[in-house]
C-alpha cells in the first residue's frame, strides 16, 4: 500500500532535536490534530519545541494527524501512532498534549487516540495511560471536549507548560497517582482539570452553573499570562520539513495581543494585554531563523503588524538585510489606517507576496457596529497608493451575518471592490485586466470572550442566500472574484465554539460515524453531524439561533480571560447603538485585564 507525502511520517528532519541518551524526566507527545503540511506551520509549536527542549526536565516530540491513507495502511500493519523524533509509541509518553487551534479538527483528536490504543475519556483510562492535556486558544472553552482532557492549560503556555511538566516530573518520580498528580497540577495558574468540576443543566438543556466536586479546586480559572516577551527564549532555529509544507517561511512574532478592540476577534480578547518584543530582538531572531533555515522569505507575524511601536526602524533593518540577499518579505495583518507606505516602497524592488487587507463590513455603519474604526476613504486611500507603487493585486476580507447587518450592508462589499477596480483601471490607463481582486467571505461565528458571544448565528439557509446576493453583485465586476465558506460547517463551528459539556457525546458519535478532517471540504460529512446531533438530543439551534440572554451564565464561565464581563456586555450594547470605542493605547477603556497583569499599552505604544 502506497500512501500520500510519506515524508511526513518518518521524521529526521534538520533541526530536530534527539535527546538520545534519556536525561530526561518528562517525555511528551506534543500532538497537532491535523496533517504534517498544515502542522509544521504553527508557529506555537517552534515556540514550545524550541522551550521544552532546553530543559532538563522534558523531552517534547512531535506527533500529527496521518491521512486517511496512511491511517488505514497503519492499521491493517497493527502500527500504532508514534512520534516522529524517536518512533515511540504515543502511549508510552509520560503526557499527550494536544493544541485547540480550530474548533473543526476535534475529531481528529479522538482519531488520534483511538490510533495510539488509549482510550478515549478520562473514566475509562488507567494509571498506565498517560495524562492527556490541551492548550490553544479553543482551551477558553474546553467543555465540548471535557470528557477526553485530564488537564487543559489555558493562556499562554511559554512559562505555563515548562513549568507542568516539571511539576508533574515530581509527582511522577515520587509516585503519585493522576488524581494526586492532577491536585497539585491545578495550583498553577492556568490549569483546569475537568473533572474536578460538573456542570448543572436546567430541564431545558441550558447550563445553570458549575460545581465543584473537588473542594480544593478554583472557583474560576485565571488564565496564564506571559508578561515579558522579552524574557523568554524564540526559536532561532526552526525544524526544517523534508516536504512541503503550507507555511515555508522564516517566522518572528513581533508582539502578542491586540488593542484595537474589534467585536467579533476572540483573538483581541484572549491575548490581552499587549505585549512587544524589543526591535534587538526581534531582529536578531529574524537574521538567526533566516541563516539557519535557508528560507527566502521572512513573515513578521502578530494580530496588527503595523501597529509595532518599532515597526519603521525594524524594517529598515530587515529590509537591509534581506534586500541583498534576495529574500521577500511578508507583512500580514496590515492596517489600512496605519500603513506605512515608505515600507512598501522600499519592498517594491524586493520578491512581493501580494497585500491582504480586512475590512470586515461594506459599510461604515456595520463597521462601526464590530468596532473596525477605518473607513472607506482608509480603504481606498491605501489600495490607491499601493496601486501607485506597482501591485497589481489586493485580497480583502470580509465577514457576513454580523451582528445588525442588512442586505445594505452586504452590496457595499461589491462597492468597494468595484471601486478599487475603477481605481486600478484610472491609474493604468484603462486596462483593467493589469489589476485582479479577491473578495473572500467568511461566515460570522459569534465566540467565547467577546462582546457578540451571545449573539445568534444566521441560519445556514440565510448565509446561503446572501452568498448568492453577493455572487449576483460582484459577478458584473471585471476582475473581482469571490469566495466564501459552507454555510453547515460555520453552523457546526459556532455549536462547538459555544457548546457545553452535552458535546462531548455528540463529538464521540460523529467520529463513530466517520468524521474526522472536518476542516477539509472532500471529507466533511454533513449528514453524520447532523445524525449525531439528532441521536445525543442536541438541537443545533440552541447554541446557534436562539442566541444567549446576556449576563447568563455560560459554559465557559469557570475560564477567567482577564476581561472582564462587565466590559464585554459595554461593548455589545455600545455596538447594538453603533457606538465605537478608541483604540486602548490612546484611552484605557477599562477591560479589567490590569486586574491580573500590568497593561503594558498603556502609556507604552505611541
Amino acid at each position: 500500500m502506497t500512501v500520500e507525502r510519506p515524508a511526513s511520517y518518518i521524521g529526521g528532519e534538520p533541526n530536530s532535536v534527539l535527546k538520545e541518551d534519556g536525561s530526561f524526566d518528562v517525555r511528551m507527545a506534543m500532538c497537532f490534530p491535523d496533517t504534517y503540511e498544515i502542522g509544521m506551520s504553527w508557529n506555537g509549536l517552534s515556540i514550545l519545541y524550541n522551550i521544552l527542549n532546553k530543559t532538563k526536565h522534558t523531552y517534547m516530540e512531535r506527533v500529527f494527524a496521518p491521512k486517511k491513507d496512511m491511517q488505514a495502511a497503519m492499521k491493517e500493519r497493527g502500527l500504532p501512532l508514534y512520534t516522529l523524533e524517536t518512533k515511540t509509541p504515543v502511549r508510552d509518553a509520560d503526557i499527550v498534549g494536544f493544541t485547540l487551534q480550530y474548533e473543526m479538527s476535534y475529531t481528529n483528536i479522538l482519531s488520534m487516540l483511538d490510533l495510539a490504543g488509549i482510550p478515549l475519556t478520562t473514566a475509562e483510562r488507567t494509571e498506565n495511560d498517560p495524562l492527556i492535556i490541551a492548550g490553544g486558544p479553543c482551551a477558553f472553552n474546553a467543555e465540548p471536549l471535557a470528557d477526553f482532557f485530564d488537564a487543559v492549560l489555558v493562556g499562554d503556555g511559554e512559562e505555563l507548560l515548562p513549568e507542568f511538566c516539571r511539576v508533574y516530573a515530581e509527582c511522577k518520580n515520587i509516585g503519585l497517582s493522576k488524581h494526586d498528580s492532577l491536585l497539585r497540577l491545578q495550583k498553577l495558574q492556568g490549569v483546569y482539570v475537568p473533572s474536578f468540576y460538573e456542570p448543572v443543566y436546567d430541564n431545558d438543556g441550558r447550563y445553570v452553573r458549575m460545581e465543584k466536586k473537588e473542594p480544593s479546586a478554583p472557583d474560576r480559572v485565571v488564565r496564564a499570562f506571559l508578561s515579558d516577551l522579552n524574557s523568554v527564549d524564540y526559536p532561532e532555529c526552526t525544524i526544517n520539513p523534508l516536504t512541503e509544507v503550507v507555511q515555508e517561511r522564516a517566522v518572528c512574532e513581533l508582539f502578542r495581543g491586540c488593542t484595537r478592540g474589534c467585536r467579533f476577534c476572540q483573538a483581541g480578547m484572549i491575548y490581552r494585554p499587549v505585549r512587544e518584543r524589543s526591535k534587538e530582538k526581534n531582529y536578531h531572531y529574524a537574521v538567526q531563523q533566516l541563516k539557519n533555515s535557508g528560507y527566502g522569505e521572512l513573515s513578521l507575524l502578530s494580530l496588527s503588524t503595523s501597529d509595532y511601536s518599532q515597526f519603521q526602524p525594524l524594517m529598515t533593518d530587515i529590509i537591509g538585510y534581506c534586500k541583498d540577499k534576495k529574500i521577500s518579505v511578508s507583512l500580514p495583518s496590515l492596517r489600512l489606517d496605519n500603513f506605512s507606505f515608505k515600507i512598501l516602497d522600499e519592498i517594491q524592488g524586493m520578491r512581493k507576496t501580494g497585500l491582504t487587507f480586512a475590512p470586515e463590513a461594506g459599510t461604515q455603519r456595520l463597521r462601526d457596529v464590530i468596532n473596525k474604526n477605518i473607513t472607506e476613504s482608509d480603504i481606498l486611500g491605501a489600495v490607491d497608493k499601493a496601486i501607485e507603487l506597482g501591485w497589481n493585486s489586493v485580497k480583502l476580507y470580509f465577514m457576513i451575518g454580523l451582528p445588525t447587518e442588512t442586505d445594505e450592508d452586504l452590496e457595499g462589499i461589491a462597492d468597494i471592490a468595484r471601486k478599487i477596480m475603477d481605481l486600478a483601471r484610472a491609474k493604468n490607463n484603462g486596462m483593467r485586466g493589469r489589476f485582479s481582486v479577491s473578495v473572500s467571505v467568511a461566515n460570522f461565528v459569534p465566540k467565547p470572550f467577546t462582546p457578540f458571544q451571545w449573539i445568534p448565528q444566521n441560519t445556514p439557509e440565510e448565509f446561503a442566500r446572501k452568498h448568492d446576493l453577493l455572487r449576483n453583485k460582484i459577478r458584473s465586476i471585471k476582475g473581482v472574484t469571490l469566495h466564501y465558506h459552507e454555510s453547515f460547517v460555520s453552523t457546526l463551528e459556532a455549536v462547538l465554539a459555544r457548546g457545553g459539556r452535552d458535546l462531548c457525546a455528540v463529538i464521540k458519535r460523529a467520529w463513530e460515524l466517520g468524521c474526522s478532517f472536518d476542516s477539509w471540504t472532500e471529507h466533511f460529512k454533513e449528514d453524520a453531524w447532523r445524525t449525531a446531533l439528532k441521536e445525543c438530543g442536541v438541537g443545533q439551534d440552541h447554541y446557534t439561533l436562539t442566541g444567549l440572554p446576556v449576563g447568563a451564565p455560560l459554559p465557559w464561565e469557570i475560564i477567567d480571560s482577564g476581561v472582564s464581563e462587565e466590559f464585554l456586555i459595554r461593548e455589545y450594547n455600545k455596538s447594538l447603538k453603533e457606538q465605537t470605542t478608541p483604540d486602548c493605547r490612546h484611552n484605557c477603556n477599562g477591560c479589567g485585564i490590569d486586574r491580573y497583569t500590568e497593561c503594558r499599552s498603556k502609556g507604552i505604544l505611541k
